[in-house]
């Protein structure tokens, strides 16, 4: 029988973590509940926490403080809950690290579907060291790029500009080199439900990246197509 994923409920408002720790625990989840940063690492220090559902409005400290400061260890998955709902707020959370964010008053159910998203996108896949490729040179046939910069260069030291999109789904392949991924696993790794419309056909994005990656992007050597199933990135990924 597969292990029951732990989740921590971080809210200041009794209300709502018992409420929502209540849901989940019906939903087969291991829950954990805490008023605060300081009562969410006691728990940590305890037991293996799978998933953090964290309140943003915290007094004392908040949580975006207790995010940064879990960044700093940890790759767990958290999902914000605020009372906020300004772009802003939403773009500063995810520019943290925060996984994904959901407005108060909101849905259980909406919460549990967004859960279950970002376990299965922090454990269906096989993923290289996330710290490794975070700060490293990483070496991928003629190309060296750049983790902390954002930078990419060819062997002979002439530089690619990538966009934001671009850097976002070239990671997503040197994280899982060689593994076949689905056009629907692609999209919700690099856009996740910030996609929109637009961002549905995936095939443009890649095109766009072989455009700048491939020797020859009409006969791609680098990001494979698998007819039916999706793409692939060939070559070993090294680190410098």
């Amino acid at each position: 029988m597969q292990k029951a994923s732990h989740i921590a409920v971080v809210d200041d408002h009794g209300d709502i973590r018992d409420l929502v720790g209540e849901y989940l625990q019906q939903q087969g989840y291991r829950i954990s509940v805490a008023d605060s940063g300081a009562s969410l690492r006691r728990i940590m220090e305890r037991s293996a926490v799978d998933l953090v559902v964290l309140d943003v409005m915290m007094p004392g400290e908040d949580g975006l403080s207790v995010c940064r400061q879990l960044r700093t260890s940890t790759q767990i998955p958290i999902i914000f809950l605020t009372a906020m709902a300004e772009e802003m707020d939403k773009i500063i959370g995810l520019e943290l690290g925060a996984d994904d964010y959901l407005v108060k008053p909101f849905n259980p159910r909406e919460l549990l579907a967004r859960i279950r998203a970002v376990l299965r996108r922090a454990n269906s896949l096989p993923v290289q060291d996330r710290e490794a490729l975070k700060s490293k040179v990483v070496r991928l046939g003629h190309l060296r790029l750049n983790m902390g910069r954002q930078e990419l260069f060819r062997d002979d030291g002439v530089g690619i500009s990538l966009s934001t999109a671009e850097f976002r789904l070239l990671k997503v392949f040197l994280e899982r080199p060689g593994l076949v991924l689905s056009r629907e696993q692609l999209l919700d790794l690099t856009a996740g439900r910030t996609a929109d419309i637009f961002d549905r056909s995936i095939d443009n994005q890649v095109s766009r990246l072989r455009k700048k990656i491939e020797p020859d992007p009409k006969n791609p050597s680098i990001i494979k197509t698998h007819w039916g199933g999706g793409y692939s990135l060939s070559g070993e990924v090294g680190f410098e």
